[in-house]
């Protein structure tokens, strides 16, 4: 389903989207050396609840999981890169964490992720690696005008994983989302420009590119959620919501403390 939002639910997706990135920013501050994972996911339980919203993830059980997420955000550590289910596993320096989180409110969802290093370590490569997912996702987001279609998004971004020298998964990518947290059309992360679906004012993608420095193979942890590179690598994972508008492309899931670019 290819869901468009009128003017009154774009406006609540503003706010969900507010509120995804504040609680990412709040967990980053608090994702130290020697922080557990399962604290997270508390925290990111607590501050869901205290907003009034619902989480995405909880109850959710899409046919590439094994039943039900059971958690509220996806923690991803070094060679895990989508779907991180939280583990008792304490984070260390040098840690490269990725935080992927979706929720609703007042019946509309958004979705973001960012990555970062813990700690005062930098492994090699690790940064360099955030800032591609960064740009690509920038490239992603200046392609989302009117008119576009879905293949010119696709191109914008694989266009600088590839000039980076990454290989690209092309199994799972960017979505749709609207009042439901995953709807079509699926946004891959690489593709041909001017192929697939027309871009309109109302339609909220999330776009997130991700890669992982030698492979673009996945292997599922015993968790049955867990995706990692199947070489063991180090992963990166970037992720925004915008709504599409007359003018381009509004970013939804900007920290409050960030003013949208005009």
């Amino acid at each position: 389903m290819i869901e468009i939002l009128t003017p009154a639910q774009v406006d609540k997706a503003r706010a969900t989207g507010a509120l995804v990135a504040d609680i990412l920013q709040s967990l980053r501050t608090r994702s130290r050396v020697g922080t557990n994972l399962l604290d997270l996911d508390h925290w990111t339980a607590e501050l869901i609840r205290e907003a009034g919203a619902e989480s995405c993830y909880v109850d959710y059980a899409p046919s590439f999981g094994e039943g039900p997420f059971g958690h509220y955000v996806c923690t991803s550590v070094n060679d895990a890169v989508l779907h991180g289910r939280p583990r008792d596993q304490r984070l260390a320096d040098g840690d490269l964490l990725t935080l992927d989180l979706a929720v609703r409110l007042d019946g509309v969802a958004a979705d973001s992720a960012i990555s970062f290093v813990v700690g005062d370590s930098r492994p090699a490569g690790s940064v360099e690696m955030i800032e591609t997912t960064e740009r690509a996702l920038a490239a992603g987001i200046a392609a989302a005008v009117p008119g576009a279609k879905i293949g010119d998004l696709s191109h914008a971004i694989g266009t600088v994983l590839r000039a980076a020298g990454y290989p690209i998964n092309m199994q799972f990518g960017g979505h749709g989302i609207g009042t439901t947290m995953h709807q079509d059309p699926h946004v891959s992360n690489d593709g041909r420009p001017g192929r697939g679906y027309r871009l309109r004012p109302g339609l909220l993608l999330a776009l997130e590119p991700w890669i992982m420095v030698d492979t673009d193979e996945l292997v599922t942890d015993d968790d049955g959620w867990t995706l990692r590179s199947a070489t063991g690598c180090l992963t990166a994972h970037s992720e925004h919501t915008i709504a599409i508008t007359e003018d381009g492309a509004e970013i939804l899931t900007l920290p409050t403390s960030v003013a949208a670019p005009a």
